[in-house]
């Protein structure tokens, strides 16, 4: 049971950085996403740094690997989240989220060699509905004009960019140890988002950070989302594989759904309900063997 109650945990921190990457969206979003891994990579970096010194030549022989892992799940994942949240609602980022597990069994039978039965196939196109529902608002005319929310469309991106770190973990992430690999990502992350951080500054000048809100949004997003869920989802994903650990981000819109009316005054619409129900059920049936 550990391995479910990691995953179960990550999916409670996980809808807890979209409610906060939501609160604090005055920030830029490659301001938000730095000052994460920054604050990330100052906590770890006293349980890390041995385990990089000790495993040099891991890190030095498996560099594409590790790099891959970097931007994928610490840089872009969440860089993509927090700039969808600029122009698009919570639970909109949470249902979107929550189809992660459908886009991971389709890839994991590329790269994998996992099947899906006729079962699992129909769990695959309701997913892939539910998903087209929400971003549609479920109007057929903005599918005819192509007039679809930029956010959501962002966050398309999101959800491809954590498929392929799922895959990543599932191929790389035993070779490094715990600590020191995420130290080594999250150094990565801090120079690739750096110089994007600081065109927004050039561009908006530099935000106040140091509000109390905005620094403690911050922290819980360095600290629980960077740290914490990223070592249970990475443990959890070892023990059953990505396409099992996936289904728990079911459980994001549930969670959003709840702290977005409670937290941020956010209206919850017909349509955003229907779209949850379609990709919940359709991950559902994805999951079961057929």
């Amino acid at each position: 049971m550990k391995p479910y109650l990691f995953l179960l945990i990550t999916a409670v921190i996980f809808s807890g950085n979209i409610l906060v990457g939501k609160a604090i969206n005055e920030l830029p979003p490659y301001t938000i996403a730095f000052f994460r891994v920054f604050i990330a990579c100052i906590v770890v970096l006293p349980l890390g740094w041995k385990e990089v010194k000790q495993h040099r030549q891991t890190f030095r022989k498996e560099w594409k690997a590790v790099l891959a892992l970097g931007l994928t799940g610490v840089a872009f994942f969440n860089s993509f989240i927090y700039a969808s949240l600029q122009f698009t609602s919570s639970t909109n980022v949470a249902i979107m989220e929550a189809s992660i597990p459908v886009f991971t069994i389709l890839f994991s039978m590329l790269f994998l060699r996992e099947s899906l039965g006729r079962v699992q196939w129909i769990g695959v196109i309701l997913s892939l509905c539910g998903a087209v529902w929400v971003i549609t608002e479920g109007s057929w005319e903005l599918i005819r004009t192509l007039g679809f929310n930029s956010g959501d469309i962002i966050m398309l991106a999101a959800v491809a960019t954590w498929v392929a770190y799922s895959i990543l973990v599932k191929f790389h992430m035993m070779k490094f140890p715990v600590y020191g690999s995420l130290l080594v990502m999250l150094g990565i992350a801090n120079v690739v988002l750096l110089p994007i951080a600081l065109l927004e500054w050039g561009l908006g000048g530099f935000p106040d950070i140091f509000q109390p809100g905005h620094m403690a949004g911050l922290l819980y997003l360095g600290i629980f989302p960077s740290l914490l869920a990223l070592i249970l989802w990475n443990k959890g994903v070892e023990e059953i594989g990505p396409s099992q650990a996936s289904v728990f981000l079911n459980l994001l819109p549930v969670f959003v759904i709840i702290g977005s009316l409670l937290f941020l005054g956010e209206k919850i619409t017909i349509v955003q309900v229907l779209g949850a129900v379609i990709v919940i059920s359709g991950v559902f049936l994805t999951t079961k063997a057929d």
